[in-house]
């Protein structure tokens, strides 16, 4: 488990990347700053990369032998995954969660970070650089929200509430063209759907009781690792449509996570369905 003093550490190096490489570049990036990766919507920006590096130089020094896994270096190193089920500690990195929001000048992005040791999750931290505040847990010890000046204040999810009144995060778009209308169809039964395009965002919003589910099309673990641990840390729940338990090397599972468990079995019931 990551001391108190680690985990502070660990938010000091977001602080401090997001300080020198993120925040000066917003709505401040040249046409050649910005590439595409898998397709026009998924894209990345110098100021992903050096982000990522700034944080890692200092994650080495500060997690002795762990390895370092961010959402840029796995793109050459795709077999870094691996690490994450194994004995070792390893800390994962989205330097910037929300890139299409970012590079659209839209401010709604993050920056994730989780520390894995025994196969576990033990810290994750979702950091919010415009407003310059963080949401954390260690594993048993709670969920928090915390700024500088502040005293932590933790966190509980909301309470339950008919699905006709529930709002939850629901990326339509990214799942395949011949499931989107069955899953459409099963949208009216709630009270507001939407997505922010940012984990990170949409994990906060969650931990903090202001939604009450979400649903995300794919699993890479720097998007989710740090939000399953924050929200069943609040005390919600999370897990995977299937049921099954989620492999984070495996980024090719639906997850899910909820304001408790009785939610997270309505929500398969409803959609599994559609996207089985």
């Amino acid at each position: 488990m990551p001391s108190p003093e680690t985990c502070a550490a660990i938010v000091a190096a977001l602080r401090d990347a997001a300080r020198a490489e993120i925040l000066p570049r917003f709505r401040n990036l040249d046409q050649e700053e910005v590439e595409t990766k898998s397709g026009p919507e998924d894209l990345v920006t110098v100021a992903d990369r050096a982000a990522e590096a700034a944080i890692f130089a200092r994650l080495g020094p500060l997690l002795p032998g762990a390895t370092l896994l961010g959402e840029e270096i796995s793109e050459s190193d795709p077999g870094l995954l691996s690490a994450l089920d194994g004995a070792g500690t390893v800390a994962v990195i989205d330097p910037i969660d929300g890139t299409w929001n970012y590079a659209h000048g839209l401010a709604l992005f993050g920056i994730i970070a989780a520390i894995r040791a025994g196969g576990e999750t033990r810290f994750g931290a979702l950091y919010d650089p415009v407003l310059d505040d963080w949401v954390t847990a260690r594993a048993g010890q709670g969920a928090h929200i915390a700024r500088e000046g502040v005293a932590p204040r933790r966190l509980s999810v909301r309470g339950a509430r008919a699905p006709e009144d529930e709002t939850g995060y629901l990326p339509l778009g990214l799942f395949a063209p011949d499931r989107q209308a069955a899953v459409a169809a099963r949208v009216p039964g709630f009270g507001r759907i939407q997505t922010l395009r940012c984990s990170c965002h949409e994990y906060r919003m969650l931990a903090q009781g202001h939604v009450d589910w979400l649903i995300a099309a794919q699993s890479k673990p720097w998007d989710h690792l740090a939000g399953q641990l924050i929200v069943t840390e609040a005390g919600g729940a999370c897990g995977t449509l299937s049921g099954d338990a989620w492999d984070p090397s495996d980024t090719g599972q639906i997850l899910m996570a909820a304001s408790s468990a009785d939610r997270l079995e309505a929500l398969r019931e409803t959609f599994a369905p559609a996207l089985g």
